[in-house]
């Protein structure tokens, strides 16, 4: 009998606590969403979920600007589901301050946590904490080396251009067992491919839109980078928007006025022209990044990307603009209950014996 090659790959949830609304369409409070989102993964940890994400931003339309908060508080009320960011913007950040949160986070949650680490597609976080955006790279370059240097050899000597030297320093409190799982969240470019395997840490690959399938050379490059740089092999995950319900058809009409409207409203900050009906329904079939549809429908695709990649982990975005608790609570279940186990279930039968 031939070995599965994906019976490893992890399945998980991501979500920014989008602003949202309830059953009747009255806009919720941001309190009320972070408390929706606590609730949202412990359904998560009871159905088998393996991760659960929850992103940084400082906007009106997104409810968590602290993570580790909400990620504590997940902690608590869960025992077996992995903890993480989805992203921490490093740049604007403390690597210091980061890593001693997600060890910290690490102890309460009984060694579940993980970071990944990104730059932000959003900048709000710059000026607010006073940094410049014309050294928008070169912060996260310096930072992101800060992190590696703690996460993998402890006391710490360290100089860079936008902090105090570190000499023979210790970081408080350190990984139980181990080491803190840091991964490297990407949109797509060379650089930030080569990047990662230079620290030796996860490709999380950020799709939302487009065929998924058109990042496989950024997933050759990856290996590749990591084989000549003499790295171990590591694992590439995808963060990809999604939605599931029992129908293709209330999948799309469910979120399609929250998705517009979401799209619309950074769409006006960024010069986008207003989405298309068309366009949207484009990005929901079988070659775009919108998982949006039927558990068959959803888990098909799935399963295509998850071999065409080769991933090791699969991050859903959940949360789509303002769609009600109530609709992401009924995502999460059908997606733990019926798509994971058909994409398992494909990806066993139907992609692995054309490995053998």
């Amino acid at each position: 009998m031939t070995d599965n090659p994906f019976a490893d790959v992890e399945f998980g949830l991501d979500t920014f606590g989008d602003a949202t609304v309830d059953a009747a369409g009255t806009p919720l409070s941001h309190a009320q969403v972070l408390r929706n989102v606590v609730d949202e993964a412990v359904l998560a940890d009871e159905l088998g979920i393996d991760f659960i994400g929850i992103g940084e931003h400082h906007r009106k339309d997104f409810a968590v600007s602290a993570p580790e908060v909400v990620l504590a508080a997940i902690a608590a009320r869960t025992s077996r589901i992995r903890l993480g960011s989805a992203v921490t913007v490093l740049s604007s950040d403390d690597p210091i301050r980061v890593y001693q949160r997600f060890s910290t986070l690490d102890a309460v949650s009984n060694g579940r946590a993980e970071v990944i680490l990104g730059r932000g597609s959003f900048t709000e976080s710059f000026p607010l904490f006073g940094f410049n955006l014309a050294d928008y790279e070169s912060l996260f370059e310096e930072k992101l080396d800060l992190l590696s240097e703690i996460i993998t050899e402890q006391p710490v000597t360290w100089e860079g251009s936008f902090r105090p030297a570190l000499k023979n320093q210790a970081i408080f409190p350190p990984i139980e067992h181990g080491t803190l799982k840091a991964w490297i969240g990407v949109g797509g470019s060379p650089q930030s491919v080569v990047r990662a395997a230079h620290y030796g840490l996860p490709l999380m690959l950020a799709i939302i839109g487009g065929s998924p399938l058109r990042f496989k050379p950024y997933v050759d490059l990856y290996h590749e980078a990591l084989e000549k740089m003499g790295k171990p092999a590591l694992p590439v995950g995808e963060h990809s928007p999604g939605f599931v319900a029992a129908t293709d058809e209330e999948a799309r009409e469910t979120v399609w006025p929250h998705y517009q409207r979401m799209h619309a409203s950074i769409g006006r900050e960024r010069g986008w022209p207003p989405l298309q009906r068309g366009q949207f329904d484009m990005e929901c079939g079988p070659d775009g990044a919108l998982f949006v549809g039927s558990p068959e429908t959803v888990a098909r695709k799935l399963a295509k990307t998850v071999a065409g990649l080769g991933l090791g982990r699969f991050d859903l975005k959940y949360s789509l603009g303002s769609l009600s608790h109530e609709n992401l609570m009924e995502c999460i279940r059908l997606y733990a209950t019926e798509v994971i186990p058909l994409t398992r279930e494909l990806l066993a039968v139907e992609y692995a014996p054309a490995l053998a």
